[in-house]
Parts: structure tokens; C-alpha cells; sequence
């Protein structure tokens, strides 16, 4: 994977255990709060409450190469990986420094948003460019 979008963030104390050891849970905050950063690089916003659709989880993956501890600094690369009518996929490389921490992948459904009710529409195209062009990869 390319490492066009890179989002770079230090391991914080709750995210352990007491051995100082990142709980597995925490490997996919880590992926949300890449693919949010990178919807700010692309100039959008993934939610509010003043937005009408909504990009709900539909699948989440992650496979562990290795642990990170308390205060690694480390490194979520993230690349839009496949996109169909109403989905798109995400790819996340993990590291610290040159060391592969472990790879992910998140699927998000497009939906619109009336209350708590929600109905899968069509991504929007300017979506995809943006989020490929901010993750620094070529237009499909």
C-alpha cells in the first residue's frame, strides 16, 4: 500500500493494559480516527448532526503483526481501496517507524439520514475524488 495519507499519532495510558500493551480494540479507533483525518485533508466532514447522510460501519478487519506499547509514536497509513454504488473500503497500514504493526480494512455504507431511520443511497462521486485525491491517489 502506498503511503499517500498518513495520519500520525502518539499510544496513550487508557489504551493499555498494565503490562502497557495496546488492547486489540483500539487497533480500529485507530483506523476511525485516520479515515477522519483524512475526510478533513479532502476538506468534508464524515458526521454532524446538521448532515443529512450518514457512513455507518458495515465490516471491520484487522490483522496484528505486532504489539505497540505505551507512547509508541506510530503511523496509520490510509487508502481507499475498492468503492462500489452505495460502499466504499478503506485500506490501513499500521507501523512504528519501520516496523509493521498490522494491516485493517473498514467497509462504510452510504446512507440518508431521517432521525434514527436510515436508508442506503449512492455515494456521491465528488466524495470519491476528494477522498483519492487527499489520500494521493489517481482518479478511477
Amino acid at each position: 500500500m502506498s503511503a499517500g495519507f498518513v495520519y500520525t499519532r502518539r499510544v496513550v495510558f487508557y489504551e493499555t493494559d498494565l503490562a502497557g500493551v495496546v488492547h486489540f480494540s483500539n487497533y480500529f479507533r485507530y483506523m476511525e480516527e485516520a479515515e477522519h483525518a483524512l475526510w478533513r485533508a479532502a476538506g468534508m466532514r464524515i458526521d454532524g448532526v446538521d448532515l443529512d447522510v450518514g457512513w455507518p460501519r458495515v465490516s471491520a478487519t484487522f490483522d496484528y503483526k505486532r504489539p505497540l506499547q505505551y507512547e509508541d509514536e506510530i503511523q496509520i497509513a490510509v487508502s481507499v481501496s475498492a468503492v462500489t454504488r452505495r460502499t466504499i473500503q478503506y485500506a490501513f497500514q499500521i507501523t512504528r517507524g519501520d516496523t509493521a504493526i498490522g494491516v485493517g480494512s473498514m467497509t462504510t455504507a452510504c446512507v440518508a439520514r431521517d432521525g434514527v431511520a436510515m436508508r442506503s443511497i449512492d455515494v456521491p462521486a465528488d466524495v470519491v475524488s476528494k477522498l483519492r485525491a487527499a489520500a494521493g491517489q489517481a482518479a478511477e
